[in-house]
């Protein structure tokens, strides 16, 4: 019995006493990791989503200095919801433009036809512009298309493309309309005999088939309040009242 040997007897293994304080760190500090990860692709498929069900956008700008506007631009939603900014003037008195913005809904049919040109015209990939360099300049012009997948933008300054001169001719009629109602909103206030000419001007467009009024919707409140106004001329207020017709609006 004194002669077998004695087993080795390992020594406990020891662990350093800075890991104790150390390791709890390690695994607070990668468990905050694994949330922010979670937060982040969270937020990320959140705005991606949201993105991609973003609404499509057609714009046009135009650009030519001299004219008046001198430059405008209007973009308009799939929703119909439509933004419009332009330095016209309000009158020839008027050296420079004011910014003018304004913030407006198109009906649905104005809508549709928009964005079927802009399908039409292939959303103006490829060769808009004629490229002909003896044509008289209309103005500097530009149509962009945005769905969030697709984006393109062409400038022209004519082009043989019969949906984009659709949609030029759109745009300029609807920018007309706006122009039309800024300066209807200033001399309502300011100078209530000056709205003869413009609503004359107006109805004559209209009965001569030079411009279309696009857009009559959107300064509907303006020829409501003329409508409304007991201090404006009555052949005012009727002519106000047959523009709110023509475009299918009732008086309110």
């Amino acid at each position: 019995m004194f002669g077998e040997p004695v087993p080795a007897i390992s020594p406990p293994r020891c662990v350093p006493w800075h890991n104790f304080l150390i390791m709890p760190k390690l695994r607070s500090r990668k468990r905050r990791i694994r949330r922010s990860f979670g937060r982040l692709a969270v937020i990320l498929f959140v705005l991606s989503a949201a993105y991609a069900h973003a609404p499509a956008t057609v714009a046009f700008q135009f650009d030519f200095p001299g004219s008046d506007p001198a430059h405008y631009r209007v973009s308009v939603d799939s929703t119909g919801h439509a933004t419009y900014e332009s330095n016209g003037k309000l009158n020839a008195q008027v050296q420079g433009g004011d910014v003018f913005h304004r913030e407006f809904t198109l009906k649905p049919a104005t809508c549709s036809r928009i964005f079927d040109l802009a399908k039409r015209a292939h959303y103006f990939k490829g060769k808009v512009d004629s490229g002909k360099a003896n044509l008289a300049s209309t103005g500097a012009k530009t149509l962009s298309y945005d769905d969030g997948a697709t984006s393109t933008t062409a400038e022209y300054n004519f082009s043989p493309i019969v949906a984009v001169e659709d949609l030029t001719a759109l745009f300029q009629n609807l920018s007309a309309t706006l122009e039309f109602g800024r300066r209807l909103d200033y001399y309502h206030r300011y100078q209530k005999l000056a709205l003869d000419e413009q609503l004359k001007q107006m109805e004559d467009s209209l009965q001569s088939g030079d411009g279309d009024m696009v857009g009559l919707e959107a300064i509907a409140p303006t020829l409501q309040e003329i409508v409304h106004d007991p201090t404006v001329l009555n052949v005012d207020r009727a002519r106000a009242l047959r523009l709110l017709a023509h475009a299918g609006i009732s008086v309110q």
